[in-house]
């Protein structure tokens, strides 16, 4: 029962990303829908993704640093309670400016979600644990993403657009009443100046080993940002796939990353138990590279079943671009920085978004997929050159 007892925060966190997922998943699934409507062009909806994007970014380092000094209980309740008026918002969004500003304050106040998880995972766990507790704490945006197809377009169907995005403020409520009973357990509510050492180095710009993390991270993310986002739009278009059939079957491809955050979890820890840490990093980046490069192949393969499969694939390979920098940062940094270690991460990958959508979108407009799908397989390559590049650096000076 102790040992349960122990999962508690980090399941908690998988939940409160689990419904972060859900909330701005559900605009991606409905936006065939919603651009039908609202008469917004893919361009359009790649620039509202944008808004979510840029305030992602500056969000997540903020809120990263906020939990690092004032806590997990208050600062993940104001942030759940902020970002559930946002994404109940959107039901009220008739246009480009309203979506736009709907999706800005959601990304902001959902900023908090990865910072909270790793905090809790650094609190609360062991070390030898922590690979698994961070797969654990962050498997709720995989989960989200696979279950907001399922649960979201029966009550789009029902309650029409609006509705759904009622609905994913009732469960941002749901979670509040769960955390006021959590976060009164004391490894939760422990003063963060006293709950970890400060057992690594002070973080600093000048330090490439940061860059080499952000690189990593946000480089190698770019696949998700592209089937989350985009594959409705692909599978509608491309493939003529109906909404209603997109809503029976847009969970496969996360189902692909929910089962990879275990993996790469697994993965990790064993790798790190059993030699150095450097040479661990450098082969599972390697392996998550050469396993990103089949997603270029989805506009060639013969067939609905091989194009899910891709996806479903590429999906899996994004958790190791996860987990793996993550724990690179943490093994350098130590637990003190935790909040700011994810936050930044997040940051920087929402950052990539923020550029990288309005393109993706344009390339959608003009039926370029092809052009899409290699420029997404190209960054996880870049990612881990860059990585590679300013480790061997460092070690060197």
């Amino acid at each position: 029962m102790q040992g349960v007892r122990l999962w508690i925060p980090s399941l908690t966190m998988m939940l409160v990303s689990l419904i972060s997922y859900v909330d701005r998943h559900t605009l991606a699934l409905l936006a065939p829908t919603i651009l039908a409507e609202t008469r917004l062009s893919a361009e359009q909806y790649g620039f509202i993704i944008s808004s979510f994007s840029v305030a992602y970014t500056i969000g997540n380092p903020i809120w990263g640093r906020l939990l690092d000094r004032f806590g997990l209980p208050l600062g993940m309740a104001v942030a759940v309670a902020c970002w559930t008026v946002a994404s109940t918002s959107h039901a009220l969004a008739a246009g480009f400016l309203g979506f736009a500003v709907a999706r800005a304050g959601l990304g902001f106040f959902e900023g908090a979600t990865f910072p909270g998880g790793l905090r809790a995972v650094m609190q609360t766990l062991p070390v030898h644990l922590r690979g698994r507790g961070l797969a654990l704490s962050y498997s709720g945006g995989s989960l989200g993403a696979i279950i907001t197809p399922i649960v979201v377009t029966p009550v789009a169907i029902w309650w029409g657009w609006r509705g759904a995005f009622l609905f994913t403020g009732a469960i941002g409520l749901a979670w509040l009443l769960l955390w006021a009973a959590v976060s009164r357990r004391e490894d939760v509510r422990v003063n963060p100046s006293r709950a970890v050492s400060a057992d690594g180095p002070a973080m600093s710009w000048r330090d490439r080993r940061i860059w080499s993390f952000l690189c990593a991270y946000s480089f190698g993310c770019q696949p998700l940002a592209l089937v989350l986002y985009n594959s409705s739009i692909y599978l509608n278009r491309a493939l003529e796939i109906s909404q209603v059939d997109i809503g029976k079957l847009l969970w496969l491809p996360p189902l692909g990353w929910e089962i990879g955050y275990f993996v790469w979890g697994w993965a990790t820890d064993r790798a790190l138990s059993e030699g150095e840490a450097m040479p661990a990093f450098r082969r599972l980046l390697a392996a998550a590279t050469l396993l990103s490069l089949p997603l270029a192949a989805t506009t060639v393969l013969p067939g609905f079943a091989a194009v899910m499969a891709v996806l479903f694939f590429a999906m899996f390979v994004v958790a190791g671009f996860i987990i793996v920098p993550i724990r690179y940062a943490t093994h350098i940094y130590g637990a003190a920085h935790s909040g700011l270690v994810a936050g930044l991460a997040a940051g920087a990958w929402g950052a990539m978004v923020a550029v990288m959508m309005p393109w993706f979108g344009r390339l959608f407009d003009l039926k370029m997929y092809t052009e899409a799908f290699g420029l997404a397989t190209f960054f996880p390559l870049a990612g881990y050159t860059i990585w590679l590049y300013l480790n061997r650096e460092a070690r060197r000076k």
